[in-house]
């Protein structure tokens, strides 16, 4: 049975963390130019500050409690969600779909996306879009502890979602949708529960298994090419992650500094030339200091070192999928997707969105989805 949470941070926490970003030391001089080699120090610095004086962590999580948080015993692990109910006396065909975050984000990232799904007509739609959201923090992200038993795979994953969605919260059909990591995980869904998917909708689409990848056309080789060469010189944190973590989440786990500097970097980079747009200040520390506060950013790489080992091929996915390609992924051709969602009934190209594409677009993610759910509400 669910119990409903609360985010609490005593006093002496909030204490420690002032006391260590006042003894911060910040290398010098950078190796390239801002934003080229790493994290802009001159920016690091400012936020820095910002973090030690005037950033008011107690508004934020009066700001966090607002949503109706719950913690909830799930097949032998812990859970913590949120769980946004569409008003009833206004939006009698809600249906519920479970939104999953990835690295290095959480749950937060989500919630002012989440009004526009649960009250459609404050946001631009119609008294027949509305939806139950579920948002869930990821095993080891925040405030749900790493997994007891069982890999950090996307399948592994999946299961306990499904469970959540269905024997917890008492849903037989419900929607989907994910981002990075997240992203993964709803794929899974779609493909081990098709009976209780309604639809799955994607910004993050899946990239075939090599078993799938043969035979490519011209565009989809172009793709991969670009990709390829995208990530030449930014893959390296995936590297680290997946291969020496705990090296890592020891130097992270210590210093808020280095925690703030290795976040806000993939904030940047991932957020592509919207970044000053999409992340407040507010936003990036209330992110930060949440997986301060949890001390969770170690247990946060599991996703990476267990999915490098154990990660098993996704196979083909028969429920409904709407794709809306965002940014970082521009040019991703719709045959690509189609050699792992065989129902592939809405594809469009947003013009804006980076990685954290709700976050970023929020109002053309949330008319997409819409639109696309529309047909499968029955």
């Amino acid at each position: 049975m669910a119990e409903p949470h609360q985010i609490r941070v005593s006093d002496p926490e909030l204490d420690d963390l002032r006391q260590r970003l006042g003894a911060t030391r910040l290398p010098e001089p950078a190796a390239g130019e801002p934003w080229e080699s790493g994290v802009d120090y001159d920016y690091l610095e400012d936020l820095l500050d910002y973090w030690r004086s005037d950033f008011d962590w107690r508004q934020q999580e009066d700001r966090l409690n607002a949503f109706p948080q719950f913690t909830a015993g799930i097949d032998g692990e812990t859970v913590h969600f949120v769980h946004v109910v569409a008003d009833r006396d206004r939006y009698s065909n809600a249906i519920p779909i479970i939104i999953g975050h990835g690295w290095p984000y959480s749950f937060v990232e989500f919630l002012d996306f989440s009004r526009r799904l649960t009250d459609p007509l404050a946001h631009g739609g119609s008294q027949g879009d509305a939806f139950d959201v579920v948002i869930p923090s990821l095993p080891g992200y925040g405030y749900s502890p790493a997994l007891v038993s069982g890999y950090f795979t996307g399948d592994v994953v999946a299961r306990l979602w499904h469970s959540l969605m269905t024997s917890e919260l008492g849903y037989d059909r419900y929607a989907t949708y994910g981002e990075d990591v997240g992203a993964t995980v709803s794929d899974w869904q779609g493909a081990l529960f098709p009976g209780s998917v309604l639809g799955l909708f994607a910004t993050h689409a899946a990239f075939p298994p090599e078993e799938r990848s043969e035979d490519l056309t011209e565009v989809e080789q172009a793709f991969r090419q670009w990709l390829s060469e995208k990530w030449r010189t930014a893959s390296a944190y995936s590297s680290l992650q997946s291969t020496r973590p705990d090296t890592l989440a020891v130097a992270l786990n210590d210093s808020p500094a280095g925690l703030l500097a290795w976040l806000v970097e993939k904030f940047h980079e991932w957020s592509g030339p919207e970044f000053e747009q999409a992340w407040t200040r507010d936003d990036i520390l209330t992110t930060t200091s949440l997986y301060w506060f949890t001390r969770s950013i170690g247990t946060s790489f599991l996703a990476y070192f267990h999915g490098r080992n154990h990660d098993r091929a996704l196979p083909l996915i028969d429920v409904p999928v709407g794709v809306a390609v965002q940014w970082g992924e521009r040019g991703y051709p719709r045959e690509y997707a189609e050699r792992t969602y065989t129902d592939l009934r809405s594809w469009t190209e947003l013009p804006s969105g980076g990685h954290f594409t709700a976050k970023q677009s929020p109002n053309m993610v949330a008319a997409s989805m819409r639109e696309f759910f529309a047909a499968l509400r029955g």
